[in-house]
């Protein structure tokens, strides 16, 4: 993968990670909202539905963000399953 490619791919998971944790704060708003307004009638199952939703985006986007790592790695000549980060207090 060329390198503004791979760029771009990161970004795009990034922004719209940051976008379906948006829309979780505001779908929280709105069930505040709404339960308050309407007590016993709420739909609370339709709420926890749509919030199962949301977190299964956000595990594709974990998985997406690993499978474009890997991609990564491979297209520089790395195994993704051996790379360590070296730590820095220097051994």
């Amino acid at each position: 993968m060329p390198g503004s490619v791979e760029s771009e791919a990161r970004k795009a998971l990034t922004r719209l990670r940051r976008a379906i944790e948006k829309g979780q704060r505001e779908l929280d708003a709105l069930s505040g909202a709404i339960r308050h307004a309407e007590g016993n009638d709420f739909p609370g199952q339709e709420y926890d539905q749509a919030r199962d939703r949301m977190n299964e985006i956000l595990e594709f986007l974990d998985e997406e963000g690993r499978r474009l790592q890997a991609k990564i790695l491979e297209a520089g000549g790395l195994e993704p399953g051996r790379v360590r980060r070296s730590s820095s207090s220097g051994g």
